[in-house]
């Protein structure tokens, strides 16, 4: 595939100390890719870490023109890695994705066939307590208690309504991610949320997809200290 076709798909992953399940992840995205029939492009934004993701990562994709290791030399939060790897991005849709695959990347054709039949659509949201969802495994009972009493003092904080803020997984057009992410400013846990704020400000139609997913005990969120500091920055964006 010549580099001079411009992609139709951008995916962006955020990594921070991943040297574990990245090269499996990576190993599963060069067999998805060639499969997958359209131009595409792979964005690794990895943040400053502690173990060996980025010289693991870089390696493993060193002859795979389309996959691109960016190294951000800072550990800024995963708000940042999305945000750098979006506005990278080329597609004429991109997707994000966490680096675990907790949604599996067969769910990629799924939401691109949506995007085609629903073409008033900027943007597409995972949704794990949708009623279509296939909760493979499910995260800890702690988390999803945390997870659910994040979202009802949301609810409460902010205009937002979808059920699952959280999930890792969300599809844009390449319009409104270039002007959601040109805007978007939080570098933390919270910025799924203040994509979602921002989306609603500038009109675009939103919609929400059940997906597969498979819960990893390696979740980097650390359910106290970071549901804390996600309700802080929430509030914040709501006297904006």
């Amino acid at each position: 595939m010549s580099e001079s076709v411009p992609p139709y798909l951008s995916i962006v992953i955020p990594a921070f100390n991943e040297a574990r399940r990245l090269p499996a992840t990576l190993r599963e995205l060069m067999e998805f890719s060639s499969r997958f029939t359209q131009p595409f492009e792979v964005w690794v934004m990895v943040e400053k870490s502690e173990d060996d993701t980025f010289d693991l990562a870089s390696q493993l994709v060193s002859n795979q023109a389309r996959f691109h290791v960016i190294d951000n030399q800072v550990q800024r939060g995963k708000g940042y890695a999305v945000r750098s790897g979006m506005l990278r991005s080329l597609g004429e849709f991109v997707v994000y994705m966490d680096a675990d695959l907790s949604v599996p990347l067969d769910e990629i054709p799924v939401f691109l066939d949506y995007f085609k039949n629903n073409p008033e659509v900027d943007l597409l949201f995972g949704n794990r307590q949708h009623p279509g969802s296939d909760i493979v495994k499910c995260q800890s009972w702690h988390r999803q208690k945390m997870g659910q009493i994040f979202n009802r003092i949301l609810r409460l904080f902010s205009p937002v309504t979808l059920r699952d803020t959280q999930c890792g997984f969300k599809a844009f057009r390449a319009g409104a991610a270039r002007q959601i992410f040109s805007h978007q400013q939080l570098d933390g846990f919270a910025f799924d949320v203040e994509v979602l704020m921002l989306a609603e400000r500038f009109g675009f139609k939103i919609a929400d997809l059940p997906v597969r997913w498979i819960n990893s005990n390696e979740s980097k969120v650390r359910i106290v200290r970071d549901s804390w500091r996600m309700l802080r920055d929430v509030r914040r964006l709501s006297r904006k």
